[in-house]
């Protein structure tokens, strides 16, 4: 179906941006068996031959989806850990800031990449890797607040593990789920650091995921600026 957001004009490719989007979405819905040209092209409402103005081959397309993920996931899950923060509370409570926020770390292209990884030895490798990185990365954080090696390892695998696994139970739901969410997280911190989040820390934290509405008061979600 043609996407009727996009304007065509006579002789219009779309770009670059628009066809890894598509691609994206077919992802998300179908898998890497939804991921090609002609149903992309269809999608778009393009001709087969406007796809090759932007990509090599699908090959390039698809490469072009594993860089989108290694560079929101990976890399944003890196900054995170990395991010300023006066206690390990405080910095475990920034790292959940990814499991709530799609621009941050997107779990539902984590969840399509990790099938598609099931019948890609090379794209299984890779995974194998963004594992091992990030979770090093979540293991320098502890390391970075005093904890011995051996547990700051097992309190990062910990962390990861626990998080892809929810993410493997699709466990993400919309803004009625989101509270009992936000109550469980520093709970969620406290196990995984075995040190107690402050008032000070989860009233933060709240105010980053959750704001009101001004005229209904109903509550809504609150992006990071």
């Amino acid at each position: 179906m043609t996407d009727p957001l996009i304007e065509k004009t006579s002789g219009w490719r779309g770009t670059r941006e628009i066809w890894l989007q598509a691609a994206y979405q077919a992802l998300l819905e179908s898998g890497i068996d939804g991921v090609k040209v002609m149903p992309l092209a269809e999608r778009l409402g393009l001709s087969r031959t406007s796809f090759y103005g932007h990509f090599s081959d699908r090959d390039d397309l698809l490469g072009a989806l594993i860089t989108l993920w290694q560079a929101k996931n990976t890399g944003n899950l890196i900054k995170r850990t990395e991010d300023y923060a006066e206690t390990v509370t405080e910095a475990m409570l920034n790292v959940f800031d990814l499991w709530l926020l799609p621009d941050l770390f997107d779990s539902r292209l984590e969840f399509a990449v990790r099938n598609w990884a099931h019948s890609d030895e090379r794209l299984s490798v890779m995974m194998e890797d963004a594992d091992r990185i990030r979770v090093e990365a979540l293991e320098a954080m502890f390391l970075r607040f005093g904890y011995d090696d051996h547990s700051a390892n097992v309190r990062a695998n910990t962390v990861y593990q626990t998080q892809i696994g929810y993410i493997s139970m699709k466990k993400d739901g919309p803004l009625e789920l989101l509270e009992p969410r936000l109550k469980r997280m520093p709970h969620y911190a406290e196990i995984f650091t075995g040190q107690t989040v402050s008032e000070a820390e989860i009233a933060r934290f709240r105010a980053r995921h959750i704001a009101q509405d001004p005229v209904t008061n109903a509550p809504t979600p609150a992006a990071l600026p």
